[in-house]
């Protein structure tokens, strides 16, 4: 057989590939659609004995769970995966005990089903009210961290949500093993069957294809980079709700107390880099500049952050990589720091404004106009003063876990916990009432 018969039978066994693969994610797709109708309607509390028990096999099921992480892992190393993201993906015995903690912790929130959000006796006599319903079908996909199969699943649950997990090809083994120890226990506990389910697929095409199951899906989650963001933007007609994409930056301010400055910049570079809440741009007021960057560069330096800095930076702290426009756009998710000096706080608003992400900002200072000025005017869905973005976490904010941060404006923005899982329906009652 030629080169060209060759390259046909390819295409056609791609082809009945991916007519299998949609036939698949539709069958999915149909399951959590009728699941979610049960759901809807289920108790409080088998939702939250779903929870627990859930939790409690997490538990008993983390050998397998690192057998399956192990293999993850040492695919990762093999394909070359940075550093960054290799911590993400890691599962330690604390990782899963923190994810059977966040599960237990949801359970014990208040459910927001039902809850009514005002009623009211119009002039014709019908009261009208609004009610929390859940969504129905969210679909979600994220990249590298195992934990958020586990964390998105239960989120869902409590909302009266079923969800159709789609996580990235790096975490395969882990999600599998994740997403069937906890459907089983849902399932046993009352849950309706289809209520967790698993996109059990390398294929991209899988996430292409949830992209357009509009007759399932309520809404699609994307949780990861610009690449995946750029890939839903392009394709998705599934309603989307944003999430992710944390180009955070800190400023210091002229007014600001340099002792209080150093490690708010080093706990939001340092602490856990590969995360969306951490900083990625340092941004500098020139009346600080001289007595502040030796310092701060030298032990960011220490803690292993390269730096790529502006020419005035440069100008000040030789030892650094000359930035590039591209570096101000960049989510680095890596122990990398761009650095700039700026004139004015007017200047370092709008560089923010123009290169940031719209997740979490900071400002570094005692001036308190200089303060609520900055507050006002940066668009981000979290905005800091004299704090760490490290911050932005829905367990953080009181919300118990999070299904992703959106950085978009319309229903949620922010941590998204349980009422961001909902939605409303008006309930009208009447007595015989016409129109």
């Amino acid at each position: 057989m030629g080169g060209i018969g060759i390259l046909l039978v390819q295409m056609e066994e791609k082809g009945k590939m991916d007519n299998q693969l949609r036939k698949t994610l539709l069958d999915q797709g149909r399951q959590a659609k009728k699941a979610s109708r049960q759901l809807a309607v289920a108790p409080t509390t088998v939702k939250d004995q779903a929870l627990l028990d859930m939790a409690d096999a997490l538990e008993a099921g983390s050998r397998e769970i690192f057998a399956a992480n192990r293999l993850d892992l040492e695919q990762g190393e093999k394909q070359g995966l940075t550093a960054a993201l290799l911590e993400r993906l890691m599962l330690d015995e604390k990782r899963i005990k923190d994810m059977a903690q966040g599960l237990r912790e949801i359970a014990a929130l208040p459910d927001p089903i039902g809850e009514v959000l005002g009623i009211s006796k119009r002039p014709n006599g019908l009261d009208v009210g609004r009610v929390r319903t859940p969504i129905g079908v969210i679909g979600i996909i994220y990249e590298s961290r195992p934990n958020v199969t586990a964390d998105a699943a239960a989120l869902c649950v409590k909302a009266g949500n079923s969800i159709l997990l789609r996580g990235g090809e790096e975490a395969l083994n882990s999600n599998r093993v994740i997403a069937r120890i906890i459907a089983d226990a849902a399932v046993r506990a009352g849950l309706p069957d289809g209520a967790i389910q698993l996109v059990d697929s390398e294929d991209r095409e899988a996430a292409v294809i949830m992209m357009k199951m509009n007759d399932y899906l309520d809404v699609l989650i994307p949780r990861g980079g610009k690449g995946l963001k750029k890939a839903v933007l392009e394709n998705a007609s599934v309603p989307v709700i944003m999430t992710g994409m944390g180009n955070c930056h800190v400023y210091v301010d002229q007014y600001a107390d340099l002792d209080k400055a150093l490690p708010i910049i080093l706990n939001a570079k340092v602490q856990r880099p590969s995360v969306c809440n951490a900083a990625e741009t340092l941004l500098v007021h020139e009346q600080v500049a001289d007595e502040f960057l030796p310092k701060a560069i030298a032990e960011l330096q220490q803690a292993g952050v390269e730096i790529h800095g502006c020419q005035r930076t440069q100008q000040i702290v030789a030892d650094i990589v000359a930035a590039q426009e591209a570096d101000w756009d960049e989510e680095y998710l890596d122990l990398i720091l761009a650095v700039k000096i700026v004139d004015s706080l007017e200047e370092a608003i709008d560089h923010i404004n123009t290169h940031g992400t719209g997740h979490s900002e900071a400002i570094i200072s005692e001036n308190y106009s200089q303060v609520r000025h900055f507050l006002a005017s940066v668009d981000a869905a979290a905005v800091y003063a004299n704090a760490s973005t490290r911050f932005t976490d829905g367990n953080v904010f009181g919300f118990g876990a999070e299904i992703g941060i959106s950085t978009q404006k319309l229903h949620a923005r922010g941590p998204m916990g349980l009422p961001e899982l909902t939605t409303t329906k008006f309930i009208i009652y009447g007595d015989g009432h016409i129109r």
